[in-house]
């Protein structure tokens, strides 16, 4: 971002904020409401220009007095803080790319293992575990909607909610089918095995998108939860499952007590399926749907974890690499998802 990019800015906050001005502006909540969120999104974006220009004027400053007069805890400290300035002017330029429509939303995120039983399950348990790691370190919070553990080991599926700003925009590099390669644990052979999971990640669908669905296309079902491990069982039929029909896409949740909380999260789930679907098949209505199923197999695959002859992860799409693959499956992804932005920006 530049300054005349901010002068734009600065003009577009004016506007908005002139519309709060207005006496009817109130009326209207999810009008009102959406203009407040990109007027809390601008000044975001203005306020760490500024400050980030301000901490760049200090430290030239600061360089100008040490060239006349070395002091050498001075000249550290400059060192150590144009280091930390340089992180963040870049992560404040990956910022600027999340510019999508749904970018800023909360991500929907739903890992499914490929064929192969309890390999790929406990791959797709691993993935996840990653992902939850990654959540903590940026400051998101995960909530976990649905589960279904594996026969012996890891999970057959997981739906989750990563909660945060930008949590969509920087997720969504996530998306496709993940490969492992490694000595499998559960083979006694010791020997080297590849799996395949694939994760899906969708925008939370706010309130001031409305997404027309026939209730006859419909089929709710409801089932007693219980969580990994079989924890939080509940003796009642809490867990809702609902299955659009024309498109047989099925959403489930079960992290509430309630059943009427996990139906309308359920159903935000479902929104954000369909109107992903929508949007991907160019149609006008719902009704035109058809589902699609991508192979989670070899050669859809977008990015390789190799644990074994040698350790490396890949993204395919970017070719951006790493050798620490471990830790990579403790959260450190951020590069990878900075490199897929910038590649598509």
């Amino acid at each position: 971002m530049n300054l005349f990019e901010v002068i734009k800015l600065e003009t577009q906050l004016k506007e908005l904020e002139n519309q709060t001005m207005q006496e009817n502006f109130w009326n209207d909540n999810k009008t009102s409401s959406k203009i407040l969120s990109k007027i809390k999104t601008i000044k975001n974006k203005i306020n760490e220009y500024k400050r980030l220009n301000t901490e760049i004027i200090n430290l030239q400053e600061l360089t100008e007095l040490v060239e006349m007069e070395l002091d050498e805890e001075i000249a550290k400290d400059i060192l150590i803080n144009t280091n930390k300035l340089q992180k963040e002017i870049e992560k404040f330029e990956v910022n600027t790319f999340l510019s999508g429509k749904y970018d800023r939303n909360n991500a929907i995120v739903t890992i499914h293992p490929g064929a192969g039983g309890t390999e790929s399950q406990d791959w797709a348990e691993m993935l996840y575990r990653m992902y939850t790691r990654w959540s903590d370190k940026s400051g998101y919070s995960v909530i976990e909607l649905d589960y279904l553990e594996g026969e012996e080991a890891g999970l057959k599926s997981v739906t989750f909610e990563v909660i945060g700003e930008n949590a969509y925009g920087y997720m969504k590099c996530e998306m496709g089918v993940h490969r492992l390669v490694r000595i499998s644990p559960f083979d006694s052979g010791g020997r080297r095995h590849t799996s395949f999971a694939s994760v899906e990640v969708l925008p939370e669908i706010t309130d001031d998108i409305e997404i027309d669905i026939n209730p006859d296309d419909l089929r709710i079902d409801t089932y007693r939860a219980s969580g990994a491990g079989g924890q939080h069982i509940n003796k009642t039929s809490s867990a809702v499952r609902i299955t659009h029909i024309p498109t047989n896409i099925v959403v489930a949740c079960q992290s509430e007590r309630s059943q009427i909380q996990n139906r309308e999260t359920a159903m935000k789930m479902l929104k954000s399926k369909l109107l992903d679907l929508k949007e991907k098949e160019h149609k006008e209505k719902i009704e035109d749907l058809k589902g699609v199923q991508m192979d989670i197999a070899w050669g859809s695959q977008i990015r390789s974890y190799v644990f074994c002859p040698y350790t490396m992860v890949k993204d395919h799409r970017t070719n951006y690499e790493v050798g620490n693959v471990e830790a990579v499956m403790d959260g450190k992804i951020d590069d990878f998802m900075e490199s897929y932005l910038k590649f598509f920006k």
